[in-house]
């Protein structure tokens, strides 16, 4: 063909060999050979992580924010993720260039609440531009080292036909931002919004496109937020931070515990226990209630504990030492809204139960550690050294354990018991 009949020009054709095609389920595919390589060959570099200087935000996210990373922050409606998000967002600007898009709030709303809290800083750049496309192309051009947005259910894809927040923007939101972070070298910070089965909206779609998930939730007894990893691919899960909500923001509650103490009781039915949370133990107090039973089927209403994990340990304590608590209603919780998954507090919860059963508190300043066999023996624990040294930083001067439990250098008086029918030894009237 002479002329070309799109641009009239003459001899602008030119033959190419098209590539090597193949079919699979009918589709052509025309991508060329990915050349394969070792791993001995990938040269290393070392990632610097990015400190924000809130010592409670940087632990949980393993030791500081990774680069190039995808991070979801997400929790219930006010909980205070856009008043963390600003703090840390504050501190981040102080060294590196942060961009904070609003897609929720207008700017004079952020500025509002940005000088409520103290962070009005000129190296922190804002936007309430919600239009996805437009945020990507902002980013690649600026180049900012971290990229927050709160929240991402607010952004809109150009072009699509559904409405912002649906599944389908939301993996395709996810998969933008994700080869945004790897390609261009920038961290990128999204907050997400959960549904009522205390999910993120989606759902779930977000998960596992994300290197990291973090809840922010809320404690009933106090002003607490509790900030908890559920999927870190550059940290541990297990890290918690704490922190108060006060007027002027988000403030870090270094030591829970001392919260936690002062509020414990020494009363039937109250037991101290410790728990690891990460790379701190939590002192945490069992609570618990049994009521000669006037139903056919008595009551189990259980907070914070696996329901079967207490009901084990009923049923040891009645094969052995022939207390009828399955005739007695038995409601137990952990103070503070917490949630326990160790075989740890075995023995905590048995003698709460029997403080209860019988009336009588264990002795004064106690805290039990201590693992129950289904024979009704008592084992030994792990990390007893570091639950041991936060018990004595709070006055605890007893230490409930197993007899052959390795105790070195504990100023507490050790009390040692080898199998539960020992525990009865501690209620004077039974």
């Amino acid at each position: 063909m002479g002329c070309c009949p799109e641009c009239h020009a003459w001899d602008t054709f030119s033959a190419s060999t098209p590539a090597a095609t193949a079919t699979i389920h009918g589709r052509e595919i025309t991508s060329k050979v990915t050349s394969m390589i070792q791993l001995n060959s990938v040269t290393e570099q070392p990632r610097e992580r990015m400190m924000s200087s809130i010592a409670e935000w940087d632990r949980v996210m393993g030791g500081g924010i990774m680069r190039s990373s995808l991070l979801i922050l997400t929790g219930d409606p006010g909980i205070g993720k856009s008043t963390l998000l600003l703090q840390v967002s504050n501190q981040l600007a102080q060294r590196y260039t942060v961009y904070y898009f609003s897609t929720e709030e207008s700017l004079h709303q952020v500025k509002l609440r940005a000088t409520r809290l103290g962070t009005i800083n000129d190296q922190l750049l804002f936007s309430d531009q919600a239009n996805l496309d437009a945020i990507i192309t902002t980013a690649r051009e600026g180049k900012p080292d971290v990229l927050i947005i709160d929240s991402i259910q607010n952004c809109y894809l150009p072009g699509t036909q559904s409405l912002p927040g649906g599944v389908g923007q939301l993996r395709e939101s996810a998969f933008l931002l994700m080869r945004l972070a790897k390609e261009h070298d920038i961290t990128v910070i999204i907050t997400g919004h959960i549904t009522k089965e205390g999910v993120i909206a989606g759902p779930k779609t977000l998960e596992h496109m994300v290197d990291a998930v973090f809840y922010l939730q809320g404690e009933d007894q106090w002003h607490t937020r509790v900030l908890r990893a559920v999927k870190n691919r550059f940290g541990t899960i297990n890290e918690i931070g704490f922190f108060e909500m006060e007027q002027s923001g988000l403030r870090e509650v270094p030591n829970i515990n001392e919260h936690l103490i002062n509020d414990a009781t020494h009363s039937p039915g109250s037991v101290l226990v410790s728990v690891m949370e990460g790379s701190r133990p939590l002192l945490l107090e069992l609570q618990a209630l049994t009521v000669e039973s006037k139903l056919s089927m008595p009551q189990r209403v259980i907070s914070g504990l696996d329901h079967k994990q207490v009901m084990l340990i009923a049923a040891i304590l009645q094969k052995y030492l022939h207390v009828k608590l399955s005739m007695h209603d038995i409601f137990f919780k952990v103070s503070g809204g917490f949630k326990v998954r160790e075989s740890a507090t075995d023995l905590g919860v048995a003698l709460a139960l029997l403080s209860s059963y019988f009336q009588q508190p264990i002795p004064e300043h106690a805290i039990a550690l201590g693992e129950i066999s289904l024979t009704g023996h008592i084992k030994p624990i792990n990390q007893i050294t570091m639950f041991i040294k936060e018990a004595e930083k709070f006055g605890l001067e007893r230490i409930l354990v197993a007899k052959n439990q390795k105790v070195d250098g504990s100023s507490c008086k050790v009390l040692r018991f080898q199998h539960v029918y020992e525990l009865l030894s501690l209620f004077s009237e039974s």
